[in-house]
């Protein structure tokens, strides 16, 4: 195994010990944060719907998308190089969101954790496997963190310089789904790495393709393209 995929399964392996390390503050951190000001969950109520897959590829999330795929087209050179990107980016956002959404209700299904309007009656800590058909047992990973994590994942891979930004959306919205009560801060956590997971593994698939991406020195992807230059080592 490369050195880079070697290194992507140890921060796999971190990402899975900051969920375990969550869980036995979930109960607590949910309930607290459903206790903050009227404004600031209203707040939270009105951003929280756009982190699902459906504003992911029906609503105003893929109008962003089209338009950073335009802008990225506009800019390259001649016929072939402009449909090459075009569809390279379509198919990146596709396979990195779609995987996400694919993983994260398998996982539901068999996890069935109940949410923690259920806490009352089940504590934080509840698993009723393979009964994740309903809602009310679908906490466990959040679809909605899932969601912004691919999303923005995808973005960050494709413009580092704003990863930043990208993680800092990424982190408002889940960190909403606590505050509205949907979910535990480990459902959101998971989530969101699952997300970000699924964005770079794309990358690494297109890059061994020279598709948007190439792997640097380190064998890390980077963006190939010249407004995105991959930073230096």
């Amino acid at each position: 195994m490369n050195r880079p995929l070697s290194s992507s399964l140890w921060l796999l392996l971190a990402a899975a010990l900051l969920v375990v390390a969550l869980l036995p503050f979930d109960g607590m951190i949910s309930r607290l944060a459903q206790a903050l000001p009227g404004g600031i969950v209203a707040f939270n109520k009105r951003i929280t719907d756009f982190g699902t897959f459906a504003w992911m590829i029906y609503g105003s999330g893929s109008i962003v998308i089209i338009a950073y795929i335009l802008h990225r087209v506009s800019c390259s050179e001649g016929f072939s190089s402009k449909m090459k990107t075009g569809w390279r980016l379509a198919l990146y956002f596709l396979v990195t969101i779609g995987s996400a959404s694919i993983v994260v209700h398998l996982a539901k299904l068999v996890i069935g954790r109940a949410r923690p309007e259920l806490f009352a009656e089940y504590g934080a800590h509840s698993l009723s496997f393979f009964s994740g058909h309903d809602w009310i047992f679908q906490s466990f990973p959040s679809g909605h963190s899932a969601a912004v994590g691919s999303f923005f994942g995808a973005f960050s891979m494709l413009a580092p310089r704003l990863r930043i930004v990208f993680a800092l959306g990424a982190l408002a919205i889940g960190l909403s789904r606590v505050v509205v009560g949907a979910h535990y801060p480990s459902d959101v956590a998971a989530g969101l790495l699952l997300g970000l997971w699924t964005a770079l593994m794309t990358a690494f698939l297109f890059a061994r393709r020279n598709w948007l991406f190439q792997l640097d020195e380190t064998g890390w992807p980077r963006p190939k393209n010249r407004f995105h230059p991959a930073p230096s080592a």
